[in-house]
């Protein structure tokens, strides 16, 4: 397993080369984190003047061991293209190579095979998910209904490619998580830990028959659109983040939302603040808020998969692993009673 350093050092020489396919010059590049994609800010001059960028160095597999990266990320570009172009929302702007593409492709000497990258501009913001408040909920709900009345007038463009958030992604053998496939992740989970996701696992196979996929439950969503992935800047709420957008529940953007307050005293005002924002743009999905708790439940386990599979092959995540299986299993047992 390579050290933080040698990973960074590693992956940063191929942003270099990553960065010649595009119009950029005198180009400052800062490493920001090495966790799902490799990241880094990009101060540089383009050619309508000095700006700054998010370079992303996709990792392989990213959005399925089936799917085609590249085609899989320049459908996201192409969302938030259409998002920029339809809508009053912020959320990034996709930055052009010189031959007009969306993606990239690089490769270094000790990273032969060749990844998918991309250039965002910079969005600035304030992030509030270390000290949240109700209010950040109902402006977070507000855009999030926004982005799902979008998504479900939108016409999906030939060879739109996305992750379909069902049953399977959440449970089977879909995704690979660290380069290891979920399957084999399953294996490496304690044993009291996979039987809480085993449980999790059969008790959604039911929500989801009988939600369907039809319109009014299903469509095109962020699916990782927490605080964490919302800036605020002024009267502005700036969306980033859409690597996990794909096909799935309009309550799963919900459920996400909600998952890391779940442990709050004041939840239920979050709770109630979140939906509020919501329904003031759109009517909540046929049944309402039945099956939140359910998807809540889910986003445990997929964040569980995504945790122990990547701290096979990042020593930061692999120091943390132990407490955070602890805290899935405490947030579980409380959530597989309800």
């Amino acid at each position: 397993m390579l050290s933080h350093r040698q990973r960074v050092a590693r992956v940063r020489r191929l942003a270099l080369r990553a960065l010649e396919a595009y119009p950029l010059v005198d180009q400052d590049l800062r490493f920001i984190a090495d966790e799902e994609n490799a990241t880094f800010r990009v101060d540089a001059t383009a050619p309508d003047g000095r700006d700054r960028f998010l370079l992303r160095v996709h990792r392989p597999a990213r959005h399925g061991r089936n799917v085609d990266s590249a085609a899989a990320v320049d459908s996201e570009l192409r969302w938030l293209t259409a998002l920029r172009s339809g809508t009053d929302l912020f959320v990034p702007a996709p930055f052009r190579t010189v031959d007009g593409q969306l993606t990239a492709l690089a490769a270094s000497p000790d990273m032969p095979e060749r990844r998918v990258c991309s250039v965002l501009r910079w969005m600035d913001g304030r992030l509030h998910a270390a000290a949240p408040r109700p209010v950040h909920l109902r402006r977070l709900g507000s855009v999030m209904a926004r982005l799902h009345n979008h998504a479900g007038q939108w016409h999906v463009p030939p060879g739109f490619v996305r992750i379909r958030w069902d049953w399977e992604t959440f449970f089977g053998d879909t995704m690979v998580y660290g380069g290891v496939g979920a399957a084999d992740v399953w294996d490496l989970l304690p044993g009291e830990l996979r039987r809480r996701f085993a449980r999790t696992a059969a008790a959604m196979r039911p929500v989801m028959r009988n939600l369907g996929e039809e319109a009014d439950n299903f469509g095109l969503i962020h699916a990782d659109l927490h605080l964490g992935n919302a800036l605020f800047w002024r009267d502005q709420i700036r969306v980033i983040d859409f690597d996990d957008c794909g096909f799935g529940y309009w309550l799963y953007d919900m459920a996400v939302s909600l998952w890391e307050l779940r442990h709050r005293d004041d939840y239920e005002d979050f709770r109630s603040a979140l939906i509020d924002g919501y329904t003031r743009h759109r009517p909540l999905p046929p049944g309402g808020l039945a099956h939140l708790d359910d998807f809540i439940a889910a986003r445990e386990v997929a964040f569980g998969l995504w945790f122990t599979g990547t701290a096979q092959v990042n020593p930061d995540f692999r120091a943390e692993l132990d407490q955070v299986q602890a805290d899935i299993s405490r947030s579980l047992d409380v959530l597989l009673r309800n």
